[in-house]
């Protein structure tokens, strides 16, 4: 749902002092490579400050492992710096061209969020242009911290993060380790990842959410870890510590209609569970084939024909097994396909009131837009919320701002930071008007 803005491009902070002190009534908001599937990075009328522009790499310390970025930086750049050196990133989100500002703003999670949490709890340090024009230094150890966990997660209503540094993990190799197993069932797939997950620093599932029945849920879990040097064979030590991630091609037009509709997801989620192995161990795999398959075809998206997809992701509590298994049921029977679905178990949240990341499980399917979509939407809202889960704000495209209140209990904390940083609301965007943030 596009809507039309001044675009400023920034190259260094005193731009984007500037951008702000001149934005107009409509305020401004910062962009970087616009993956958010819905309306974080958009500011009808307004301002939006492209910081792709500001992406130097500002320093890496290797015997520290950390380094300093600018927000513009895309972690498929960085990923690519990092690994030669030894170092990779400590969450890995589902795509690499994600700029490390918008990573911050979402505080994005992983694979590996039942051990490592998110993003935002391995940033270190953030430099931050504040809607006056003032530059601050902000870390989480401060005596307040209030505004650096307040801007974790904060989809860009804090400030416009220009600089972060992060803490890195160390890497051996550009290979993972991966063993893949096949479960029958939802009931199943649970328990797997319940008594297995704390085995592997990452783990996720592809479940069928067109399946109904007995096999409602089925799935295929992938579990691995970074290989290290003796898990490869001698023509992989040989190789380069380096990012092996081509583009082999990209999808080349917009149908006149959907490719996904309930005969082509039955099809292909058939397939998909039935070229799983039922149980394999010890497969190497690369990074582009165990994180970001979909980025191998550039504009895959296309698939969905000209109405486009909406990418619906929530988590509810432990305890709330039943509740999950209704969504999933109410999912595959909706006559609503998916076939890009996952599901994965989430840890301790950080501190941060707008973060996504809470104990429990979380789904996300992307369901072509069609008529009746949002009538569905809105009933899984209400049995996320009877659970007491939430939606990610940088998936969301359609929920209200009363439906939001009653997912973050914080949202008062983050308000009563943003208050106090930007009273006149300079940092406004088309999310935050529709979710009165």
């Amino acid at each position: 749902m596009p809507t039309v803005s001044t675009v400023q491009p920034c190259r260094s902070v005193e731009d984007v002092r500037s951008a702000l002190v001149a934005s107009g009534p409509r305020g401004a908001i910062a962009r970087g490579l616009g993956r958010s599937y819905g309306d974080p990075a958009q500011n009808a009328g307004g301002t939006v400050l492209d910081l792709t522009g500001m992406d130097g790499v500002l320093d890496v310390d290797v015997d520290a492992a950390t380094v300093t970025v600018e927000a513009g930086c895309s972690l498929d750049r960085l990923m690519r710096l990092l690994l030669p050196l030894g170092l990779w990133l400590p969450v890995v989100p589902g795509t690499r061209q994600v700029t490390v500002g918008g990573a911050i703003a979402a505080d994005v999670h992983g694979k590996n969020h039942h051990r490592d949490g998110s993003f935002g709890t391995h940033v270190t340090e953030l430099e931050l242009v504040l809607p006056s024009g003032d530059v601050l230094t902000v870390r989480p150890d401060d005596p307040d911290p209030r505004l650096f966990w307040a801007t974790v997660g904060g989809m860009g209503l804090t400030g416009i993060v220009t600089r972060a540094t992060i803490a890195l993990q160390r890497a051996e190799t550009s290979w993972f380790v991966v063993d893949t197993e096949r479960t029958d069932d939802l009931g199943t797939l649970l328990t797997s990842l319940a008594e297995r997950d704390a085995a592997y620093p990452y783990s996720v599932a592809w479940f069928d959410a067109a399946a109904r029945g007995s096999a409602t849920g089925r799935s295929v879990i992938t579990r691995g870890r970074a290989a290290r040097r003796e898990d490869l064979d001698a023509a992989r030590s040989a190789g380069r510590l380096e990012l092996a991630a081509p583009q082999l091609g990209r999808f080349p037009l917009v149908p006149p209609t959907s490719l996904v509709n309930p005969v082509t997801v039955r099809v292909f989620n058939e397939l998909w569970f039935r070229k799983a192995p039922r149980h394999r161990v010890d497969e190497l795999q690369d990074v582009t084939q165990f994180f970001h398959p979909l980025d191998v075809v550039a504009d895959w998206n296309r698939v969905y024909g000209p109405q486009g997809f909406a990418q619906y992701q929530f988590v509810v509590p432990f305890g709330a097994e039943s509740a999950l298994r209704d969504i999933v049921t109410t999912l595959a029977s909706s006559g609503h396909a998916s076939f890009l679905n996952v599901l994965k178990r989430f840890g301790s949240a950080d501190p941060a009131p707008l973060s996504f990341p809470t104990p429990g499980w979380t789904v996300a399917v992307d369901l072509p837009v069609r008529r009746g979509l949002q009538p569905l939407l809105d009933r899984l809202d209400e049995m996320v919320l009877d659970a007491e889960g939430r939606l990610y704000l940088a998936k969301d495209s359609r929920t209200s701002a009363a439906t939001l209140s009653r997912m973050y209990p914080r949202l008062d904390e983050f308000r009563a930071v943003r208050d106090t940083v930007d009273p006149r609301r300079v940092l406004r965007s088309d999310l935050s008007r529709r979710l009165d943030l």
